[in-house]
């Protein structure tokens, strides 16, 4: 009997913290409790470094995955949703302060980068890495397109 009356208040516990807090504040709360909560992240938007790329969505964030992943400047992925259009990381595998990455798709096929967190360095470095390395895909394409202009000019 001592174990049901157990079992009943933790459920009743559980269903007023529901109630009371709504289901998204329990979600997040446990998120953070093992420490993959991204609401610090969406808050700190407002204050994210931002860039606009000529790539669509889908290649913006791959590329995207990929220089995280580079040797020597691997951030670690801690949560991803591709429909949610983010990408939340750690600086380095043995620094966890956290960094997310938002896309939005813009006008004529863009994309909007958008790099949050807490810590300034920590968004100011994973942007300069992504910014930087999408500015490299991009950067020889555009080159070759004024080459075959010049060339097709005849100069």
């Amino acid at each position: 009997m001592k174990h049901y009356n157990r079992f009943l208040s933790a459920a009743i516990c559980c269903w007023l913290s529901v109630a009371v807090c709504g289901c998204a504040a329990v979600k997040e709360t446990g998120k953070g409790f093992i420490g993959v909560s991204t609401q610090v992240l969406e808050e700190k938007r407002k204050d994210a470094p931002k860039k606009s790329f000529a790539l669509d969505y889908n290649r913006c964030y791959l590329k995207v995955k990929e220089i995280l992943s580079q040797p020597g400047q691997a951030a670690y992925i801690y949560a991803q949703n591709y429909e949610g259009k983010f990408i939340s990381v750690y600086l380095s595998p043995a620094d966890t302060t956290c960094v997310g990455i938002f896309f939005t798709d813009e006008p004529g096929g863009n994309t909007l980068i958008e790099v949050s967190s807490p810590s300034t360095y920590a968004k100011e470095e994973i942007a300069d890495r992504i910014f930087t390395g999408i500015d490299e895909l991009i950067k020889p394409r555009d080159q070759e397109r004024t080459t075959n202009v010049k060339e097709e000019s005849g100069s």
